[in-house]
């Protein structure tokens, strides 16, 4: 449905376009002027949400650009910010004119500014630093003024370069502390006095050290902002314009199409972690469930790396503030072969890990479950990772037939109660939404779709058999989003499941189509023009109510790590609004089940753990963490702040250490597959770990037991009634 709705408008963009005479509109085609008109041109009369290009959005895109430029206000002076502010309510303009004088302009001063820049670092760099001072570095960049001159812009590298060293010159006092600490019992040996020696270094010798540690990184990120061609920091500017449209639109250069070509084909190798980059900082924003980090299971969503050492390295190569495209080169690599990052954990701290690169196995990202037994009850337990689909023939393996088929095997199990596992889940296939919400109730409206300009479309389930008509919980987190919200939504709405998780789902209501550029130039001799990412469609509950922004509320709200974080759709750049529409006629689960005293007793539980107070202490700890902006430049300061972090986030050691009585089996088919495949055994008993120590699947199966419960009692009830 939705890919007919694709092609219905990817053929209405053509005509159009082909009707059109804008590749004949210079003498002398520019690729950069044909690829404004291209973009904007699609963003007008596809995009869901079309923006007016007045002086308002002039300025919301000359704001971002120069933050994406120079987010450190390192580089521009205040003297070009002036002479640039005579575009700010002019860009509207220019773009409708194909005109790129400000990007010209932009682009030129930026590349002077870098490399007088080389000589200031350099110049910092040459010069001890000072850690007895008391001073202090604020890393609130929004607040920070533009340098006015040399002399404050010297000061500005000085600060920022010395809050890079300090945290050097930490590791390696640190690194020798530890290494006396072995060496020491065996002074007396010829050999561990040589090692010795090697650790007896001054503090002048590890601050020189730890300033070329820093001196080394820069260079290294110098070596691949020089490599950008202009073609890169102009998909820069193209980006700060599209992405005025909402936070999924988002232009990719022919080398960036190349690649998401390849990740949506499914073949990952690597590490198996998508990443994100926000201001200069890369972050992991998805676990590839099946790759090697997920299987390694210490990298996490929110984690920064701030280096990457390869295995025949001695020294990590500082990432913070490289491309993201250079970034994930050095991060990805042959299988087999390893891997060190250097992370700032969620909660702040700093650590090491090391992954062996291999290729993800997909088949960790299918639908898997398993059983277990709760106060004499069988109930079942299936983890969906992805809305997963076979694209080319929908009738070939897919998240739908998958799950339907998991249920028939617990089933013959005889279990009497199903969690439905959606945490972490970002999405996929909305067809598999619609047949898998059908697998639960008989026949009834699932989504409505609405796409600019036309009537909603009511997604519906017409199959009117019902493959599990049991009690169902449903759990859901801040990272599920999408498809996951749907069939949250949509159960929810029809009373048909408890959802148990975050005060909120990611909210991503939206849907994005990729459109290869090139499809829609006629003679084209400029070259690939890339592709373009933008939003066509928004979903609506059945209830009428949008998932965007709002997600799905759950009907019992647990803390997590994430509760305080900025995580979701909110939180982005320029997200669609919260909307509503006409509600579909749909008819409630009519069932024995007692929703609302089950949800009134499991909040009463929660209120209550001891388990969950103390992962909401740790989540408002972690906030307060990552809200921090002012640093002590003192070296003493800094290392009392450093160890009382290290001591507050003892208190929460113990999470880790928390056990259920329960205990889960995989379905006999599995066992017959693990008794020949050890690594499948591995992954299910290490899955199976997982879930004995999590504290929200303990609670999905005390709602299953008390649902339960209310069915027999109701069912008595309306029996003596009648």
């Amino acid at each position: 449905m939705m890919k007919r709705n694709y092609k219905l408008l990817l053929l209405v963009l053509m005509l159009a376009f082909a009707s059109c005479s804008f590749t004949n509109k210079y003498d002398d085609p520019n690729k950069d002027k044909l690829l404004i008109q291209l973009i904007t041109y699609v963003l007008e009369n596809g995009h869901f949400d079309p923006q007016d290009l007045n002086d308002s959005f002039s300025e919301e895109v000359f704001n971002d650009y120069l933050e994406q430029l120079d987010p450190f206000k390192r580089y521009f002076y205040a003297s070009d910010i002036e002479e640039f502010e005579a575009y700010k309510d002019q860009l509207d303009d220019q773009i409708k004119a194909y005109d790129i004088s400000f990007f010209n302009l932009t682009h030129e001063r930026l590349l002077k500014r870098i490399e007088e820049s080389k000589d200031m670092y350099k110049d910092v760099l040459s010069e001890p630093f000072d850690f007895s001072k008391a001073e202090e570095f604020s890393t609130d960049y929004a607040k920070l003024s533009y340098a006015a001159s040399k002399k404050e812009m010297k000061e500005r590298w000085r600060r920022q370069l010395k809050f890079s060293t300090i945290a050097n010159y930490d590791d390696l006092l640190t690194d020798q502390e530890n290494a006396r600490k072995q060496n020491l019992p065996n002074e007396e040996n010829s050999e561990a006095k040589a090692e010795k020696s090697i650790v007896d270094k001054s503090k002048s010798e590890l601050e020189f050290d730890a300033r070329e540690a820093t001196l080394r990184s820069l260079d290294e990120l110098y070596d691949f902002i020089e490599d950008r061609q202009r073609k890169d920091w102009f998909a820069v500017y193209i980006n700060a314009i599209v992405e005025e449209f909402d936070p999924h639109t988002f232009y990719f250069a022919p080398e960036d199409k190349d690649r998401f070509d390849v990740a949506m084909s499914g073949n990952f190798e690597g590490i198996g972690a998508r990443l994100q980059k926000k201001m200069d900082a890369i972050l992991v924003n998805e676990i590839i469930s099946g790759g090697p980090a997920w299987r390694q299971n210490e990298l996490e969503v929110g984690d920064q790396i701030l280096k990457v050492r390869q295995e025949d390295e001695d020294e990590g190569i500082n990432i913070v503030g490289m491309r993201l495209d250079d970034a994930i080169k050095f991060i990805k690599g042959p299988k087999g072969t390893e891997v060190t990052l250097t992370l700032k954990k969620v909660d702040g701290t700093v650590e090491d890990i090391t992954i062996k690169r291999d290729i993800v196995e997909l088949e960790e990202t299918y639908a898997k479950s398993s059983t277990v037994i709760k106060d004499d009850k069988k109930f079942g337990v299936i983890n969906l990772p992805k809305f997963y689909v076979d694209f080319e023939d929908y009738n070939k393996r897919n998240a739908a037939s998958d799950i339907k088929l998991e249920i028939e095997r617990l089933k013959a199990e005889g279990v009497e109660g199903l969690v439905l596992d959606l945490r972490n889940n970002g999405g996929g296939s909305l067809q598999t939404v619609v047949d898998m919400g059908g697998l639960f109730i008989d026949e009834g409206p699932i989504v409505q779709v609405k796409t600019a300009g036309e009537p909603k479309e009511v997604l519906k389930d017409r199959d009117k058999s019902i493959v599990w008509d049991g009690p169902l919980v449903i759990l859901v987190n801040e990272l599920s989003a999408s498809a996951s919200e749907i069939l949250a939504a949509a159960m929810q709405d029809y009373k048909r499941a408890i959802v148990i998780g975050s005060k909120q789902t990611y909210g991503k209501g939206t849907v994005q189509n990729v459109l290869d550029l090139n499809r829609i130039v006629r003679q084209n001799s400029n070259g690939d023009m890339g592709a373009l990412k933008f939003t066509t469609q928004k979903f609506y509950r059945i209830n009428g109510g949008s998932t965007q922004l709002e997600g799905v509320k759950s009907d019992v709200v647990v803390p997590d790590r994430y509760s305080y974080i900025d995580i979701g759709e909110k939180d982005q750049e320029n997200p669609l609004e919260w909307d509503r529409i006409d509600a579909v006629d749909y008819n409630l689960w009519g069932s024995y089940y007692d929703y609302d005293t089950t949800i009134a007793k499991s909040k009463e539980r929660m209120a209550n753990n001891e388990q969950l107070k103390l992962i909401d202490a740790n989540a408002q700890w972690v906030k307060k963490i990552r809200d921090r902006e002012m640093y002590s430049l003192n070296y003493d300061d800094y290392k009392r702040a450093l160890d009382m972090n290290e001591q507050e986030s003892k208190r929460f050691e113990k999470l880790s250490d928390y056990k259920t009585n329960l205990t889960f089996q995989s379905l006999p088919y599995e066992v017959k597959l693990m008794n020949k495949d050890s690594i499948l055994k591995e992954k299910r008993e290490r899955w199976h770990t997982s879930l004995s120590k999590d504290v929200y699947i303990e609670e999905a199966l005390n709602v299953l037991n008390d649902l339960k419960m209310t069915y027999e009692i109701k069912k008595v009830a309306t029996s003596v009634k009648n």
